[in-house]
């Protein structure tokens, strides 16, 4: 039996990266599952195609946390340039709402005020942790997905007491 483990770091780079930055641009970041999901479908390609043992589901939601991880922080470092376009569309959003509500939370016009744009390193390192905790459990599903999907097939066992045939029987 082949016990090699097979090298998930690259794989999970590259699908994490590419998830990362996808969930992070504006509009694009609506559909930030899905790019999550895929980015660990990638990698898992990445990794079948260049693995000679067979992966099991298990090798697919290891990968899946790593692509996770890459991604939240690829996500959360891409999306400070954008910061300034997603809170104007925050901004939109809530003087919308408080045309049609009578209360609103306290501290909302403070908060339209300064523009959100106020950098706190706890903010964005609980940002991260949430994105890492988020992205890893569906990295872990597209992870599973993507073996499914790529993974090499385990021949088929004979069953026990029926001789074993050779698979090529011609003769030349």
């Amino acid at each position: 039996m082949n016990n090699q483990k097979p090298q998930m770091f690259t794989p999970a780079l590259i699908g994490g990266a590419v998830a990362g930055v996808l969930s992070a641009v504006p509009i694009l970041n609506c559909l930030c599952c899905i790019w999550i999901i895929g980015g660990a479908m990638l990698a898992a390609y990445l990794l079948v195609k260049d693995s000679p043992v067979i992966l099991t589901a298990g090798d697919g939601a290891i990968l899946g946390v790593l692509t996770g991880i890459v991604a939240a922080v690829v996500d959360t470092i891409v999306d400070i340039p954008f910061r300034a376009i997603n809170v104007k569309f925050i901004e939109e959003i809530i003087n919308r709402l408080s045309q049609y509500a009578e209360e609103m939370p306290g501290g909302w016009e403070k908060w339209l005020e300064t523009g959100g744009t106020e950098f706190s390193i706890a903010w964005f390192f609980l940002g991260m942790i949430i994105s890492v905790v988020i992205f890893s459990a569906l990295g872990v599903l597209g992870g599973i997905i993507g073996i499914s999907l790529f993974g090499k097939k385990k021949p088929p066992q004979q069953p026990e007491g029926t001789p074993h045939v050779p698979e090529n029987t011609s003769h030349r």
